[in-house]
Protein backbone atom coordinates (compact mmCIF):
# COMPACT_ATOMS: atom_id res chain seq x y z
CA UNK A 1 0.00 0.00 0.00
CA UNK A 2 2.92 2.16 0.86
CA UNK A 3 4.38 1.79 -2.66
CA UNK A 4 0.87 2.36 -4.13
CA UNK A 5 1.10 5.61 -2.29
CA UNK A 6 4.15 6.80 -3.22
CA UNK A 7 3.62 6.07 -7.03
CA UNK A 8 0.20 8.09 -6.20
CA UNK A 9 1.90 11.01 -5.08
CA UNK A 10 4.61 10.92 -7.51
CA UNK A 11 2.20 10.97 -10.60
CA UNK A 12 -0.16 13.88 -8.53
CA UNK A 13 3.42 15.85 -8.05
CA UNK A 14 4.80 15.30 -11.57
CA UNK A 15 3.67 17.99 -14.45
CA UNK A 16 0.64 17.66 -15.81
CA UNK A 17 1.44 19.31 -18.88
CA UNK A 18 4.50 16.77 -19.83
CA UNK A 19 1.43 13.88 -18.84
CA UNK A 20 -0.98 15.11 -21.72
CA UNK A 21 1.90 15.72 -23.58
CA UNK A 22 2.77 12.14 -23.10
CA UNK A 23 -0.98 10.79 -23.74
CA UNK A 24 -1.25 12.82 -26.73
CA UNK A 25 2.00 11.46 -28.18
CA UNK A 26 0.82 7.70 -26.88
CA UNK A 27 -2.41 8.06 -28.47
CA UNK A 28 -1.35 9.06 -31.74
CA UNK A 29 1.21 6.09 -32.28
CA UNK A 30 -1.48 3.58 -30.92
CA UNK A 31 -4.24 5.39 -33.47
CA UNK A 32 -1.53 4.90 -35.95
CA UNK A 33 -0.61 1.43 -35.30
CA UNK A 34 -3.49 -0.63 -33.67
CA UNK A 35 -6.38 1.43 -34.88
CA UNK A 36 -8.36 -1.95 -34.59
CA UNK A 37 -8.13 -1.78 -30.87
CA UNK A 38 -11.57 0.26 -29.86
CA UNK A 39 -11.39 -0.32 -26.47
CA UNK A 40 -8.62 2.72 -26.08
CA UNK A 41 -10.98 5.10 -27.00
CA UNK A 42 -12.72 4.35 -24.00
CA UNK A 43 -10.84 5.90 -21.47
CA UNK A 44 -11.60 9.21 -23.55
CA UNK A 45 -15.48 8.56 -23.28
CA UNK A 46 -15.65 8.08 -19.81
CA UNK A 47 -13.54 11.38 -19.74
CA UNK A 48 -15.67 13.34 -21.18
CA UNK A 49 -18.28 11.93 -19.41
CA UNK A 50 -16.85 13.03 -16.01
CA UNK A 51 -16.75 16.41 -17.27
CA UNK A 52 -20.16 16.12 -18.76
CA UNK A 53 -21.52 15.68 -15.17
CA UNK A 54 -19.44 17.54 -13.00
CA UNK A 55 -19.71 21.04 -15.41
CA UNK A 56 -23.10 22.30 -14.41
CA UNK A 57 -22.99 22.02 -10.87
CA UNK A 58 -19.83 23.50 -10.51
CA UNK A 59 -20.76 26.62 -12.77
CA UNK A 60 -23.89 27.35 -10.78
CA UNK A 61 -21.42 26.69 -7.37
CA UNK A 62 -18.83 28.91 -8.34
CA UNK A 63 -21.01 31.76 -9.42
CA UNK A 64 -22.96 32.02 -6.82
CA UNK A 65 -19.81 32.01 -4.42
CA UNK A 66 -18.29 34.49 -6.34
CA UNK A 67 -21.37 36.91 -6.14
CA UNK A 68 -21.87 36.27 -2.21
CA UNK A 69 -18.32 37.08 -1.52
CA UNK A 70 -17.73 40.14 -3.88
CA UNK A 71 -16.93 43.11 -2.48
CA UNK A 72 -19.44 46.52 -2.80
CA UNK A 73 -16.66 48.36 -4.89
CA UNK A 74 -15.40 50.96 -2.09
CA UNK A 75 -13.52 53.83 -3.64
CA UNK A 76 -12.77 55.09 -7.24
CA UNK A 77 -9.88 52.38 -8.01
CA UNK A 78 -12.28 49.73 -7.98
CA UNK A 79 -14.85 50.98 -10.06
CA UNK A 80 -11.90 52.07 -12.39
CA UNK A 81 -10.39 48.44 -11.90
CA UNK A 82 -13.98 46.64 -12.39
CA UNK A 83 -14.50 48.68 -15.69
CA UNK A 84 -11.34 47.63 -16.85
CA UNK A 85 -11.92 43.98 -15.79
CA UNK A 86 -15.47 43.57 -17.59
CA UNK A 87 -14.62 46.11 -20.84
CA UNK A 88 -11.31 44.23 -21.19
CA UNK A 89 -13.40 40.94 -21.16
CA UNK A 90 -16.14 42.06 -23.33
CA UNK A 91 -13.26 43.32 -25.75
CA UNK A 92 -11.49 40.12 -25.93
CA UNK A 93 -15.08 38.35 -27.02
CA UNK A 94 -14.91 40.96 -29.84
CA UNK A 95 -11.76 40.32 -31.18
CA UNK A 96 -12.15 36.42 -30.35
CA UNK A 97 -15.40 36.42 -32.89
CA UNK A 98 -13.56 39.05 -35.58
CA UNK A 99 -10.78 36.33 -35.74
CA UNK A 100 -13.39 33.66 -36.21
CA UNK A 101 -15.40 35.51 -38.78
CA UNK A 102 -12.51 35.79 -40.93
CA UNK A 103 -10.42 32.83 -40.35
CA UNK A 104 -12.97 30.34 -39.80
CA UNK A 105 -12.04 27.00 -38.09
CA UNK A 106 -13.98 23.82 -38.25
CA UNK A 107 -13.22 21.02 -36.40
CA UNK A 108 -13.79 17.18 -36.55
CA UNK A 109 -16.34 16.04 -34.12
CA UNK A 110 -18.96 13.03 -34.17
CA UNK A 111 -22.91 11.96 -34.54
CA UNK A 112 -23.15 15.61 -35.65
CA UNK A 113 -26.49 16.79 -37.28
CA UNK A 114 -27.16 19.80 -39.35
CA UNK A 115 -27.88 22.71 -36.96
CA UNK A 116 -29.82 25.65 -37.81
CA UNK A 117 -29.39 29.42 -36.28
CA UNK A 118 -32.44 31.13 -35.07
CA UNK A 119 -34.78 32.84 -37.92
CA UNK A 120 -34.31 36.59 -36.70
CA UNK A 121 -32.69 38.17 -33.38
CA UNK A 122 -36.12 38.65 -31.48
CA UNK A 123 -35.99 34.29 -31.97
CA UNK A 124 -32.75 34.71 -29.92
CA UNK A 125 -34.14 37.10 -27.55
CA UNK A 126 -37.30 34.15 -27.05
CA UNK A 127 -35.14 31.36 -26.62
CA UNK A 128 -32.48 33.16 -24.21
CA UNK A 129 -35.15 34.39 -22.13
CA UNK A 130 -37.08 31.37 -22.15
CA UNK A 131 -33.98 29.16 -20.71
CA UNK A 132 -33.11 32.04 -18.56
CA UNK A 133 -36.10 31.42 -16.47
CA UNK A 134 -36.45 27.73 -16.43
CA UNK A 135 -36.60 25.49 -12.83
CA UNK A 136 -33.28 25.92 -11.37
CA UNK A 137 -32.80 22.14 -10.36
CA UNK A 138 -33.96 21.69 -14.23
CA UNK A 139 -31.09 23.74 -15.73
CA UNK A 140 -28.64 21.68 -13.59
CA UNK A 141 -30.03 18.30 -14.67
CA UNK A 142 -29.84 19.36 -18.40
CA UNK A 143 -27.18 21.27 -18.37
CA UNK A 144 -29.13 24.86 -19.59
CA UNK A 145 -25.90 27.20 -19.05
CA UNK A 146 -28.00 30.34 -19.49
CA UNK A 147 -30.46 29.20 -16.57
CA UNK A 148 -27.61 28.08 -14.93
CA UNK A 149 -25.70 31.79 -14.69
CA UNK A 150 -29.10 33.60 -14.37
CA UNK A 151 -30.28 31.50 -10.91
CA UNK A 152 -26.53 31.29 -9.38
CA UNK A 153 -26.36 35.53 -9.71
CA UNK A 154 -29.81 35.90 -7.92
CA UNK A 155 -28.68 33.22 -5.54
CA UNK A 156 -25.55 34.63 -4.99
CA UNK A 157 -27.01 38.32 -4.71
CA UNK A 158 -29.63 36.28 -2.35
CA UNK A 159 -26.95 35.11 0.14
CA UNK A 160 -24.78 38.76 0.39
CA UNK A 161 -27.78 40.31 1.07
CA UNK A 162 -29.54 37.92 3.97
CA UNK A 163 -27.16 34.87 4.99
CA UNK A 164 -24.66 35.09 7.61
CA UNK A 165 -21.49 34.75 7.17
CA UNK A 166 -21.11 30.94 8.10
CA UNK A 167 -23.47 30.64 5.43
CA UNK A 168 -21.75 32.43 2.91
CA UNK A 169 -18.30 30.62 4.21
CA UNK A 170 -20.07 26.90 4.08
CA UNK A 171 -21.29 27.67 -0.10
CA UNK A 172 -17.32 28.75 -0.24
CA UNK A 173 -16.40 25.87 0.96
CA UNK A 174 -18.34 23.84 -1.17
CA UNK A 175 -17.40 25.81 -4.47
CA UNK A 176 -13.88 24.81 -3.35
CA UNK A 177 -14.96 20.96 -3.14
CA UNK A 178 -16.02 20.95 -6.48
CA UNK A 179 -12.81 22.53 -7.75
CA UNK A 180 -11.23 20.03 -6.06
CA UNK A 181 -13.24 17.19 -7.26
CA UNK A 182 -12.70 18.65 -11.18
CA UNK A 183 -8.78 18.77 -10.29
CA UNK A 184 -8.97 15.31 -9.65
CA UNK A 185 -10.77 14.53 -12.52
CA UNK A 186 -8.08 16.50 -14.68
CA UNK A 187 -5.41 14.15 -12.97
CA UNK A 188 -6.80 11.72 -15.71
CA UNK A 189 -6.56 13.97 -18.71
CA UNK A 190 -3.52 12.39 -19.98
CA UNK A 191 -5.45 8.97 -20.01
CA UNK A 192 -8.65 10.46 -21.45
CA UNK A 193 -7.06 12.54 -24.20
CA UNK A 194 -4.62 9.37 -24.90
CA UNK A 195 -8.23 7.80 -25.62
CA UNK A 196 -9.63 11.15 -27.34
CA UNK A 197 -6.60 11.51 -30.02
CA UNK A 198 -6.62 7.54 -30.42
CA UNK A 199 -9.95 7.79 -31.46
CA UNK A 200 -9.38 10.94 -33.66
CA UNK A 201 -6.15 9.24 -35.05
CA UNK A 202 -7.33 5.73 -35.62
CA UNK A 203 -10.16 7.32 -37.38
CA UNK A 204 -8.97 10.06 -39.66
CA UNK A 205 -5.06 9.74 -39.51
CA UNK A 206 -2.61 12.43 -38.62
CA UNK A 207 -3.82 14.67 -40.86
CA UNK A 208 -6.75 15.96 -37.63
CA UNK A 209 -3.72 17.75 -35.72
CA UNK A 210 -3.53 20.62 -38.88
CA UNK A 211 -7.23 21.19 -37.99
CA UNK A 212 -5.96 21.58 -34.48
CA UNK A 213 -2.70 23.61 -35.17
CA UNK A 214 -5.01 26.17 -36.94
CA UNK A 215 -7.21 26.60 -33.65
CA UNK A 216 -4.30 26.70 -31.29
CA UNK A 217 -2.82 29.82 -34.12
CA UNK A 218 -6.16 31.40 -33.91
CA UNK A 219 -6.70 31.10 -30.04
CA UNK A 220 -3.18 32.48 -29.02
CA UNK A 221 -3.33 34.85 -32.03
CA UNK A 222 -6.12 36.32 -30.58
CA UNK A 223 -4.75 36.11 -27.58
CA UNK A 224 -1.53 37.88 -28.21
CA UNK A 225 -3.46 40.55 -30.16
CA UNK A 226 -5.29 41.19 -26.56
CA UNK A 227 -2.59 41.71 -24.28
CA UNK A 228 -0.53 43.70 -26.71
CA UNK A 229 -2.54 46.00 -28.15
CA UNK A 230 -6.00 45.67 -27.09
CA UNK A 231 -5.09 46.44 -22.98
CA UNK A 232 -2.47 48.52 -23.41
CA UNK A 233 -4.99 50.79 -25.44
CA UNK A 234 -7.76 50.26 -22.50
CA UNK A 235 -5.01 51.24 -20.40
CA UNK A 236 -3.34 54.49 -22.18
CA UNK A 237 -7.19 55.61 -22.35
CA UNK A 238 -7.45 55.41 -18.32
CA UNK A 239 -4.13 56.69 -17.77
CA UNK A 240 -3.18 58.97 -21.03
CA UNK A 241 0.38 57.66 -20.36
CA UNK A 242 2.51 55.02 -22.38
CA UNK A 243 1.64 51.93 -20.89
CA UNK A 244 3.94 49.33 -21.86
CA UNK A 245 6.71 49.49 -19.56
CA UNK A 246 4.39 48.49 -17.05
CA UNK A 247 2.80 45.62 -19.51
CA UNK A 248 6.25 44.61 -19.81
CA UNK A 249 7.05 44.16 -16.11
CA UNK A 250 3.76 42.18 -16.15
CA UNK A 251 4.48 40.21 -18.50
CA UNK A 252 8.13 39.27 -16.92
CA UNK A 253 7.09 38.98 -13.63
CA UNK A 254 3.28 37.35 -13.94
CA UNK A 255 2.33 35.80 -16.77
CA UNK A 256 5.61 33.79 -17.43
CA UNK A 257 4.62 32.16 -13.74
CA UNK A 258 0.95 31.46 -14.75
CA UNK A 259 2.18 30.44 -18.25
CA UNK A 260 3.39 27.29 -16.32
CA UNK A 261 0.94 27.42 -13.27
CA UNK A 262 -1.93 27.30 -15.42
CA UNK A 263 -4.30 28.47 -13.15
CA UNK A 264 -4.74 31.98 -12.06
CA UNK A 265 -5.39 31.31 -8.67
CA UNK A 266 -2.38 29.57 -7.82
CA UNK A 267 -1.19 33.32 -9.16
CA UNK A 268 -1.80 35.60 -6.49
CA UNK A 269 0.21 35.38 -4.27
CA UNK A 270 2.55 36.22 -7.10
CA UNK A 271 0.36 39.30 -8.25
CA UNK A 272 0.28 40.39 -4.67
CA UNK A 273 3.90 40.59 -4.52
CA UNK A 274 4.05 42.50 -7.66
CA UNK A 275 2.12 44.76 -6.83
CA UNK A 276 3.38 45.56 -3.37
CA UNK A 277 7.09 45.82 -5.21
CA UNK A 278 5.47 48.24 -7.53
CA UNK A 279 4.35 50.35 -4.30
CA UNK A 280 0.40 49.54 -5.14
CA UNK A 281 -2.11 50.11 -2.07
CA UNK A 282 -2.21 46.63 -0.20
CA UNK A 283 -5.94 47.75 0.83
CA UNK A 284 -6.72 47.75 -2.86
CA UNK A 285 -4.84 45.18 -4.19
CA UNK A 286 -5.78 42.88 -1.49
CA UNK A 287 -8.91 42.96 -3.09
CA UNK A 288 -8.46 43.74 -7.03
CA UNK A 289 -6.39 40.86 -7.24
CA UNK A 290 -8.45 38.02 -6.16
CA UNK A 291 -11.70 39.58 -7.62
CA UNK A 292 -9.31 39.66 -11.07
CA UNK A 293 -8.76 36.17 -10.64
CA UNK A 294 -12.72 35.88 -10.68
CA UNK A 295 -13.81 38.08 -13.38
CA UNK A 296 -11.11 39.72 -15.22
CA UNK A 297 -11.05 36.66 -18.29
CA UNK A 298 -9.71 38.07 -21.30
CA UNK A 299 -8.38 34.30 -22.53
CA UNK A 300 -11.10 33.10 -21.47
CA UNK A 301 -13.66 34.74 -23.54
CA UNK A 302 -11.05 34.36 -26.25
CA UNK A 303 -11.37 30.55 -25.91
CA UNK A 304 -15.20 30.15 -25.45
CA UNK A 305 -16.02 32.51 -28.26
CA UNK A 306 -13.08 31.16 -30.80
CA UNK A 307 -14.89 27.10 -29.63
CA UNK A 308 -18.01 28.10 -29.88
CA UNK A 309 -17.98 29.79 -33.34
CA UNK A 310 -15.75 26.59 -34.54
CA UNK A 311 -18.76 24.47 -33.55
CA UNK A 312 -21.37 26.85 -35.13
CA UNK A 313 -18.97 26.87 -38.07
CA UNK A 314 -18.51 22.94 -38.26
CA UNK A 315 -22.22 21.80 -37.95
CA UNK A 316 -23.48 24.87 -40.40
CA UNK A 317 -24.89 27.06 -37.71
CA UNK A 318 -24.85 30.62 -39.56
CA UNK A 319 -23.89 33.59 -37.36
CA UNK A 320 -24.91 37.22 -38.24
CA UNK A 321 -23.28 40.11 -36.84
CA UNK A 322 -25.65 40.84 -34.08
CA UNK A 323 -25.76 37.71 -32.86
CA UNK A 324 -21.87 37.42 -33.02
CA UNK A 325 -22.24 40.59 -30.50
CA UNK A 326 -24.69 38.92 -28.29
CA UNK A 327 -22.34 35.61 -28.69
CA UNK A 328 -19.29 38.15 -27.04
CA UNK A 329 -21.67 39.45 -24.23
CA UNK A 330 -22.67 35.89 -23.18
CA UNK A 331 -18.86 35.03 -23.45
CA UNK A 332 -18.18 37.95 -21.46
CA UNK A 333 -20.63 36.44 -18.87
CA UNK A 334 -19.29 33.33 -19.08
CA UNK A 335 -15.97 33.85 -18.45
CA UNK A 336 -16.24 35.67 -15.34
CA UNK A 337 -17.79 32.84 -14.05
CA UNK A 338 -14.66 30.79 -14.99
CA UNK A 339 -12.74 29.08 -12.37
CA UNK A 340 -9.39 29.36 -10.99
CA UNK A 341 -7.67 26.01 -11.97
CA UNK A 342 -6.55 24.81 -15.18
CA UNK A 343 -8.84 24.53 -17.96
CA UNK A 344 -12.17 26.05 -16.20
CA UNK A 345 -12.91 28.39 -19.61
CA UNK A 346 -13.18 25.15 -21.27
CA UNK A 347 -16.15 23.99 -18.74
CA UNK A 348 -18.26 27.56 -19.73
CA UNK A 349 -18.33 26.42 -23.83
CA UNK A 350 -21.52 24.76 -23.58
CA UNK A 351 -23.06 28.05 -22.08
CA UNK A 352 -21.99 29.88 -25.08
CA UNK A 353 -23.25 27.35 -27.47
CA UNK A 354 -26.93 26.70 -25.70
CA UNK A 355 -26.82 30.42 -26.61
CA UNK A 356 -26.80 29.54 -30.75
CA UNK A 357 -29.26 26.33 -29.48
CA UNK A 358 -26.02 23.74 -29.63
CA UNK A 359 -26.67 21.00 -27.97
CA UNK A 360 -24.81 19.94 -24.54
CA UNK A 361 -23.79 16.56 -26.69
CA UNK A 362 -22.22 18.59 -29.28
CA UNK A 363 -20.45 21.30 -26.81
CA UNK A 364 -18.77 18.76 -24.66
CA UNK A 365 -17.09 17.13 -27.34
CA UNK A 366 -15.57 20.83 -28.54
CA UNK A 367 -14.47 20.55 -24.55
CA UNK A 368 -12.75 17.77 -25.55
CA UNK A 369 -10.68 19.31 -28.66
CA UNK A 370 -9.93 22.29 -25.66
CA UNK A 371 -8.59 19.72 -23.20
CA UNK A 372 -6.59 17.97 -26.40
CA UNK A 373 -4.93 21.39 -26.97
CA UNK A 374 -4.82 22.81 -23.78
CA UNK A 375 -0.86 22.40 -23.30
CA UNK A 376 -0.97 25.60 -25.39
CA UNK A 377 -4.30 27.38 -25.19
CA UNK A 378 -4.48 26.80 -21.39
CA UNK A 379 -1.09 27.83 -20.51
CA UNK A 380 -1.22 31.22 -22.79
CA UNK A 381 -4.76 31.78 -21.09
CA UNK A 382 -3.60 31.90 -17.78
CA UNK A 383 -0.79 33.87 -18.90
CA UNK A 384 -2.87 36.39 -20.17
CA UNK A 385 -5.54 36.55 -17.55
CA UNK A 386 -3.49 36.74 -14.68
CA UNK A 387 -0.88 38.99 -15.89
CA UNK A 388 -3.91 41.49 -16.82
CA UNK A 389 -4.63 41.39 -13.15
CA UNK A 390 -1.40 43.29 -11.92
CA UNK A 391 -1.32 45.41 -15.13
CA UNK A 392 -4.81 46.93 -14.61
CA UNK A 393 -4.53 47.12 -10.99
CA UNK A 394 -1.54 48.99 -11.28
CA UNK A 395 -3.71 51.06 -14.40
CA UNK A 396 -6.50 52.00 -11.84
CA UNK A 397 -3.89 52.84 -8.90
CA UNK A 398 -2.24 55.08 -11.34
CA UNK A 399 -5.31 57.04 -12.57
CA UNK A 400 -6.30 57.74 -8.84
CA UNK A 401 -2.97 59.08 -7.98
CA UNK A 402 -2.99 61.13 -11.07
CA UNK A 403 -6.66 62.59 -10.10
CA UNK A 404 -5.81 63.50 -6.56
CA UNK A 405 -2.85 65.79 -7.91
Amino acid sequence: MSQLESITRKWAQSSLILRILGGLVIGAILGLTIPGLTGISLLGTIFVGALKAIAPLLVFVLVTASVAQAGAGLGARFRTVIGLYLVSTLGAAVVAAAGSKFFPITLRLTDVAEGSAPSALADVFSNLLSNLVANPLASIAQANYIGILFWSILMGLGLRTLASRETIRMVSDFSAVLSKMVTWIIQFAPFGILGLVFSAVSESGMEIFSTYGKLVLLLVGCMLFNTLILNPLWAFLATRSNPYPLLWTCLRESAVHAFFTRSSAANIPINMQLCKKMGIDEDFYSVSIPLGATVNMNGAAVTITVMTLAVAHTIGVPVSLPTAILLSIVATLGACGASGIAGGSLLLIPLACSFLGIGNDIAMQAVAVGFIIGVVQDSVETALNSSADVFFTATAEKRDRRARR
